[in-house]
């Protein structure tokens, strides 16, 4: 998704007659094929029959990159290893996205939980004895965006050496990269840190902390992180004895002595509208956050000011509680950068099964009646042509 929002040409190789499974997921990955198949093309075909094979050599021949997330073996099973596709095509960059980089674990079979589990994540999210995943799929996320990041410094490479090559992400090496500030920590204390849920944290700043407002069930996060938030903080807050008292003069001694005030704190945030303290921590400077869920983001003003949100297509929703039609669609996010030209945008809805099936044939050089025997065989599946409905 990230390549092909940066406008690389993306052909999503599926299996006949199917596709790809995460287009019948359900429950909390039923949104995973429409939020990130955006501007790719799909190809559906049976890679196990030699003609299914034969057109997706072709492709490769021509390709750029190639990106694989096979369990380790499947693709030279298949006569698509890098070693051969190499050989094929010295210029390719072939990407494999794996479990685990080469080492003892590289056989085993990995998922998002299964490395935040064995990687510390789950142990730092959950509260003490209860691990727990973090609420997002934070590793095939970032697995994948570190992999764009690998692919495209290949491709730089390339420019100079005129050569392609192998390149690997893994998930548990993923998983590391966002665990390192805490094993970091635990090497300079000497012992394993507390989980980020234990109540008995120690917190690196004063205030840092959710608190109720006096709306039902509004809640608002609130930072003061600095020594010139800490006194704009207490003389907005009527809380200027705190600045004089000398056993809160440092940070060290104010996050210390959080039990001291932050009960007083609560109460005065307590006594206010949540639009009220949102708009005195804007006017202070302060890092504040009302507590969203992810259905209130559709209506982010930011988000909808900034380009933020791209109307997306949705796929699978007709078959999840409450759904929507299938031809509903949201806004779902952009990627979260800006370029010279502007944000990245949306070009291509999330295609039907094999959608491009025909174009990327012709694309490789085959005939129209090539074409239609693998159709007929089976082989290339192509869906249905949409017809308008009816007046």
């Amino acid at each position: 998704m990230v390549l092909a929002d940066l406008g690389a040409d993306v052909v999503k190789i599926e299996p006949a007659p199917g596709g790809d499974n995460t287009r019948r997921l359900s429950g909390p990955a039923v949104g995973f094929f429409s939020t990130f198949n955006r501007n790719k093309r799909s190809l559906c075909i049976d890679v196990k029959q030699p003609s299914g094979l034969a057109l997706v050599r072709r492709l490769i021949a021509d390709a750029d990159v190639l990106i694989e997330n096979f369990r380790p073996g499947a693709m030279d099973k298949l006569g698509l290893g890098h070693s051969a596709m190499l050989e094929l095509n010295p210029r390719l960059v072939y990407c494999s996205c794996k479990g685990f980089l080469p080492g003892p674990y590289e056989h085993r079979t990995a998922l998002d939980e299964v490395v935040q589990m064995m990687g510390g994540l789950a142990y730092m999210t959950g509260p003490p004895g209860q691990p727990l995943r973090a609420g997002s799929s934070v590793n095939d996320i970032m697995g994948g965006l570190f992999a764009s990041v690998a692919i495209l410094a290949a491709l730089r490479e390339r420019e100079t050496t005129g050569r392609g090559g192998l390149v690997q992400s893994g998930l548990f090496e993923t998983n590391m990269v966002l665990v390192a500030q805490h094993m970091a920590r635990a090497a300079i204390e000497g012992r394993d840190p507390p989980s980020m849920a234990e109540k008995t944290q120690t917190r690196t700043w004063p205030i840092y902390d959710v608190f109720n407002t006096a709306d039902p069930g509004a809640q608002v996060f609130v930072g003061v992180v600095t020594e010139t938030q800490w006194r704009g903080f207490c003389e907005a807050f009527d809380l200027a004895d705190l600045l004089i008292d000398p056993t809160l003069a440092t940070q060290t001694q104010r996050a210390e002595g959080r039990p001291r005030f932050l009960p007083r704190v609560a109460e005065i945030f307590r006594s206010l509208p949540k639009t009220e303290l949102m708009a005195r921590c804007e006017a202070l400077g302060l890092p504040f956050a009302p507590i969203a869920k992810p259905a209130d983001l559709f209506d982010d003003p930011h988000l909808l000011a900034s380009g933020g949100l791209l109307p997306i297509e949705l796929a699978g929703s007709e078959g999840a509680p409450g759904g929507k039609p299938s031809n509903a669609v949201a806004g779902l996010p952009a990627l979260p950068v800006s370029l010279p030209s502007g944000r990245p945008g949306l070009w291509r809805q999330p295609p039907r099964a094999g959608e491009h099936g025909m174009d990327i044939a012709l694309d490789a050089g085959m005939n129209e009646e090539e074409i239609a025997t693998l159709i007929a065989d089976g082989i290339l599946s192509v869906p249905p042509p949409i017809t308008a409905p009816a007046e």
